[in-house]
């Protein structure tokens, strides 16, 4: 065994030896271009902040997003690959959570950016960014993917000539109290909205069939009130925040992301409502920040609480930890992950001294133990 394979060990033997009630692990979906070589774990200790150092929890190319089961027995990832896009699934070991290679399936489109396991864990959907379409895969009781059930190729465009030419699916989020999935996509300025039957992995178009963002908001991730009254969509090109009644489907209220004085170039990116439900975070790339807002617990309205500095370059993605005390700001053009601490009573970040050199981190996912 050479030095870089010992200290691998050593590094895992630890990872799995400290593991207890007050910690979990955390997983880290990469592109694979430089030093990556796929997904990356690590144990987040969710008293302390402490972060160990990451392995290679499997080798994959681009697991740029990721989504565990229910179950906790499997994980996904959805890949950019040279032929079309991929979905990935892996069985993930009890006891050192590391993955092994189930089966994959095509995403039959290209460029694939988010997915999501619907909370029955019977169904795997995914959201292709490059060719602006919407699949969703059963999911067997090994935990393997079958082929596609349901797939829609949006059509259309919206008014910016560089980014908007035709459709880019961004992302999928369910609906946590109705069968509705809610698929935004950047190139049409709307939020697609589709009936989900999880037994049958079936997408059928809703009625109505979206809502619509301002034009050029280019919206991108859409996150839920736990009450499920109210959703919020953040526009990646128009750097703001629209928020929806989620019964009428009507939109009222969108605020800003950025500072009223900034004037450089910037691109909103991950948005998370805390699990308290008093607060909601989005990201700003450029500003290299995480915008903070309280939320009315009346009538779900958004007041600006700060814009706090992320501690690195393109914060591409962030989680809050199941204990709601830290959250994890993956930064893609600085190969570090930062720990922040949430108050409790604000909903304010404190940076903590935990950075994690992870390399093109770009996805946060929590596995509780």
């Amino acid at each position: 065994m050479n030095l870089c394979s010992t200290l691998m060990a050593l590094t895992l033997t630890a990872l799995v030896a400290t593991v207890v009630a007050d910690d979990c692990l955390v997983y880290f979906g990469t592109y694979t271009r430089g030093a990556s070589k796929g997904i990356y774990l690590s144990r987040l200790n969710t008293k302390t902040g402490a972060l160990t150092a990451p392995v290679l929890a499997a080798e994959v190319v681009n697991p740029s997003f990721l989504a565990l089961h229910p179950n906790r027995r499997f994980l996904y990832a959805v890949g950019e690959q040279p032929k079309g896009g991929i979905v990935t699934a892996f069985a993930i070991d009890e006891k050192t959570g590391l993955l092994t290679l189930l089966n994959q399936q095509s995403t039959r489109g290209g460029g694939p950016c988010h997915v999501v396991v619907d909370k029955t864990g019977q169904c795997v959907l995914v959201a292709n960014y490059g060719s602006g379409s919407v699949a969703a895969f059963p999911i067997q009781n090994d935990g393997r993917l079958g082929e596609a059930a349901s797939f829609f190729q949006h059509e259309g465009s919206s008014v910016n000539p560089q980014r908007q030419k035709g459709p880019h699916a961004h992302g999928v989020t369910l609906d946590p109290v109705r069968p509705l999935a809610f698929v935004p996509d950047l190139g049409l300025d709307k939020v697609l909205l589709y009936r989900f039957d999880a037994a049958k992995a079936a997408l059928t178009p809703n009625n109505p069939p979206f809502i619509a963002v301002s034009p050029g908001a280019g919206p991108r991730h859409v996150s839920f009130h736990p009450n499920g009254r109210w959703l919020y969509v953040i526009n990646e090109m128009g750097n703001t925040i629209t928020a929806f009644d989620a019964a009428t489907l009507a939109a009222f209220q969108t605020v800003p992301t950025l500072p009223a004085d900034f004037t450089g170039k910037n691109t909103t990116a991950e948005i998370e409502v805390h699990p308290n439900g008093r607060f909601l975070y989005g990201s700003n790339r450029g500003h290299d920040s995480i915008a903070v807002f309280a939320i009315d617990p009346q009538n779900g309205q958004l007041t600006l609480v700060e814009h706090q500095p992320s501690q690195g370059k393109t914060p591409r993605s962030f989680a809050i930890d199941p204990s709601g005390r830290f959250l994890l700001a993956a930064h893609q053009d600085s190969d570090n992950v930062v720990v922040f601490r949430v108050a409790a009573d604000t909903g304010r970040l404190t940076p903590t001294v935990q950075s994690l050199e992870v390399p093109i981190p770009v996805c946060v996912v929590y596995l509780p133990r």
